[in-house]
């Protein structure tokens, strides 16, 4: 089908979420090492942003590394942070050529001072950037943000700068790592999983969730349309009322 016409009538979701899974598998498939999926992976993040700003997708959030990564081998964890600070750099020009608003979510402390320079550097240059919203999660686990919000609440109300009345759904919002980004319409999970992994349990909430057995470095513009027609055949209903 003709790329100009495989979205004709289809409802593209503002924003999507993905969590991106399979990098290892590939690369075993291929008898190469993981890093090799994962470098490829992050060539597949590249194109992905691309396409989805050409369908109009105005959010893209791809979980890059969660708190529980730390746990995988010390020659794969440095392996990654090798290719984060690649990716980092290539994605300054990335977002300058793109036009992309770069936004990185998730706890920082634990990443080393330079890649932490690179990223305050990276969201610095795209800021006013007005082509896609790219919000990488890094170093990122969902109960950890809750807990980083819930404390932070809880320090302003013994401050006095909070009232515990004050505490409504759209505060505890205002409170997390995506504050100021509209929850995900759509989430994708690739390589067959299907869990949520601790990514986004909050902002997830209303969500249509698709899964494939694609791997990630696998995945293109064709699953991704997969994906929207998918999204664009389930009614979508918010307190019995279908969502406009």
């Amino acid at each position: 089908m003709d790329k100009k016409n495989d979205l004709e009538g289809l409802k593209i979701p503002q924003h999507v979420a993905i969590i991106l899974d399979g990098n290892g598998r590939w690369a075993k498939k291929r008898l190469l090492p993981r890093n090799a999926g994962h470098a490829q992976g992050a060539k597949t993040v590249e194109q992905i942003c691309e396409d989805a700003a050409h369908m109009g997708i105005k959010y893209l959030t791809v979980y890059a590394f969660s708190t529980e990564n730390w746990k995988r081998s010390e020659d794969e964890v440095n392996a990654l942070m090798g290719l984060l600070r690649r990716y980092l750099e290539n994605c300054l020009q990335t977002a300058e050529k793109n036009r992309l608003k770069v936004r990185v979510i998730g706890e920082r402390s634990r990443l080393s001072a330079d890649i932490r320079e690179k990223i305050a550097e990276l969201e610095e240059a795209s800021k006013d950037n007005d082509g896609l919203n790219f919000t990488i999660a890094l170093n990122y686990g969902s109960r950890d943000e809750i807990r980083r919000a819930v404390t932070k609440m809880m320090q302003e109300v013994r401050d006095g700068k909070l009232a515990p009345e004050e505490i409504t759904e759209e505060k505890i919002s205002a409170y997390l790592d995506t504050a100021g980004i509209p929850d995900p319409d759509l989430l994708i999970r690739t390589s067959g999983e299907e869990r949520l992994s601790n990514y986004l349990l909050w902002q997830l909430a209303y969500s249509e969730f698709y899964f494939t057995d694609v791997l990630w470095p696998d995945f293109n513009r064709d699953e991704l349309v997969k994906a929207i027609v998918k999204y664009n055949g389930r009614e979508r209903r918010f307190g019995g009322r279908t969502k406009e």
